[in-house]
């Protein structure tokens, strides 16, 4: 799905991050599965990953990013209009994690809900807000990506329970100034046909947890992970061919991309595809895992405070997730 023009532009004010302090290395998880860290970087690239505290939940993680992101944009969280949370992870059914952070950093004139489009929903985010603000329904936004995976990850899977982790990413979206950035272009889009290669089975209203089944990990990430490789490559490099082709843009005049950080052989294959340097291309993954919806967020964060990219680049971000979603953006930082 494109966009048509619309009047106001709409900028990147500030970015946050924040990963939970428990490191779970590919060393210690050899000793509760049968993998080997070899395996695990040879397959996935990824060589840790944080994992939250028992008492630590998405909100208080999305919530510390949002902060970040509120102090860099040199913003009082009062002064926030409209907080859109993308995660698979809720702390609750209901409310909506938005409402908690929401709650939790004093936003108190902010309309809040979430979205769950897994990996893609903070680039969903981005699209709407991004939609709303231009069309003056608010003048500005925090968009949060923040994910507990450890709380929905078999650990006894070894072909899942290497890829996740926890953390949360933000970013402060509003009306620009003249002379400022802008998000240039946005792209996302869904296949609900193939929702089978990538869920979390239970805990809905269609396979509830019980009593008889509470000890059958359906309510644990599962995934088939060839055939999602497969089309993750194809739809995230469409998506972003598309926004740098309806900004106006070329390969070359790309400072950096910022993919999700999902597997570094799908990072690897969209940055050939693309005809984009790997020294252009941003890559946290080993730190951190896949984190989902965070896990751009938390690259996008990182990479614009270690100055990947200064003011007046030009920016690609792109990500897929179950659904199956795809979604890009293209921004002029």
């Amino acid at each position: 799905m494109s966009e048509s023009t619309s009047a106001i532009e709409v900028c990147i004010a500030g970015t946050g991050s924040y990963v939970p302090e428990r490191v779970l290395t590919n060393e210690e998880l050899s000793a509760m599965v049968d993998t080997s860290d070899e395996w695990i970087v040879t397959r996935t690239g990824i060589r840790e990953r944080r994992i939250a505290a028992a008492d630590e939940f998405t909100s208080h993680m999305g919530s510390k990013a949002a902060l970040r992101a509120l102090e860099q944009a040199g913003m009082q969280a009062g002064e926030i209009e409209l907080i859109v949370v993308a995660t698979i992870t809720p702390d609750t059914p209901t409310p909506a994690t938005a409402c908690h952070i929401q709650a939790q950093i004093g936003a108190s004139k902010a309309v809040a809900f979430d979205i769950s489009a897994a990996c893609s929903g903070f680039l969903y985010a981005m699209k709407i807000c991004k939609r709303l603000i231009s069309d003056g329904a608010f003048k500005n936004a925090l968009i949060i990506g923040a994910e507990k995976l450890s709380s929905v990850t078999n650990w006894e899977d070894r072909g899942t329970c290497v890829l996740f982790g926890d953390g949360a990413g933000a970013a402060v979206l509003r009306r620009a100034e003249p002379g400022e950035g802008s998000i240039v272009a946005t792209e996302m889009g869904t296949d609900g046909t193939l929702t089978h290669l990538l869920e979390i089975p239970g805990g809905g209203s269609a396979l509830p947890i019980t009593a008889d089944n509470a000890n059958d990990h359906l309510q644990t990430l599962t995934m088939q992970g060839k055939e999602v490789f497969k089309i993750a490559v194809t739809r995230m490099k469409e998506a972003a061919e598309k926004v740098i082709e309806r900004a106006g843009w070329k390969a070359e005049d790309i400072a950096c991309v910022i993919p999700h950080q999902a597997n570094l052989r799908i990072i690897d294959a969209i940055a050939d595809r693309l005809a984009v340097p790997n020294d252009r291309v941003f890559v946290n993954l080993h730190k951190y895992g896949n984190t989902s919806a965070a896990a751009v967020a938390i690259a996008l964060d990182e990479a614009n405070r270690s100055g990947a990219f200064k003011r007046g680049d030009h920016i690609v971000l792109v990500v897929f997730g179950a659904g199956l979603t795809w979604a890009a953006a293209a921004v002029r930082w």
